[in-house]
């Protein structure tokens, strides 16, 4: 009996889902709600050099901070359900595909997309390979999202350029980009200070 409590209970603790946090809109509040991400952007700036309201603003855009975000479904006859529109899932909204990529060339074979410390250090291996590659600054949310959305070979080539609503949502997300910094910059010694020690 008491096994079988036991059992049920860490189930239950292994189907639960991390909410998104009440404010998205202010990196303070995140982290003040959520110490332990600080910590993991912490991590992957400095593994890779991503700035912390760069890996935020990423995640803000492509998940709204949902752990097991999806793509929505597509319907035939606009009834049944059929498919997803592509295979990306969790925080950072990978394909499967660019997940068994990232986890075979950079080391972290058990990386989950729905483990909010690994999908910002995937933000940032994938930021610095778009440094390496393209060109592009760390610094520079704008055109980070747009190789990050397009791919390295479709940023190559411009495809971003027949997508006018992409080069929109980049620009929200510089300005999210921008918010975050500065709100960063007024609480960042609170957290450096204890804060980021915090475990998830």
């Amino acid at each position: 009996m008491k096994r079988t409590i036991i059992v049920a209970l860490l189930l239950a603790l292994a189907g639960c889902s991390t909410s998104p946090p009440r404010n998205i809109n202010s990196s303070c509040d995140i982290f003040k709600e959520k110490s332990g991400w600080y910590k993991a952007t912490r991590a992957a700036k400095k593994r890779y050099g991503t700035p912390i309201h760069v890996q935020l603003a990423i995640i803000k855009h492509e998940s709204s901070f949902k752990q097991h975000a999806r793509p929505e479904r597509e319907y035939i006859l606009g009834l049944i359900p059929w498919g997803r529109k592509s295979s990306a899932y969790g925080y950072a909204q990978v394909k499967d595909s660019t997940w068994d990529w990232y986890r075979k060339k950079s080391g972290h074979r058990g990386a989950d997309r729905d483990n909010f410390a690994d999908a910002v250090m995937f933000i940032g291996w994938y930021s610095n390979i778009s440094q390496r590659t393209l060109g592009i600054s760390k610094w520079d949310a704008y055109n980070q999202y747009l190789a990050y959305h397009e791919g390295h070979g479709g940023y190559k080539r411009g495809t971003y350029k027949k997508k006018a609503w992409l080069m929109k949502k980049a620009k929200r997300l510089q300005a999210d980009a921008k918010r975050y910094a500065a709100q960063l910059h007024r609480c960042e010694d609170d957290l450096d200070k204890g804060f980021w020690l915090w475990p998830f």
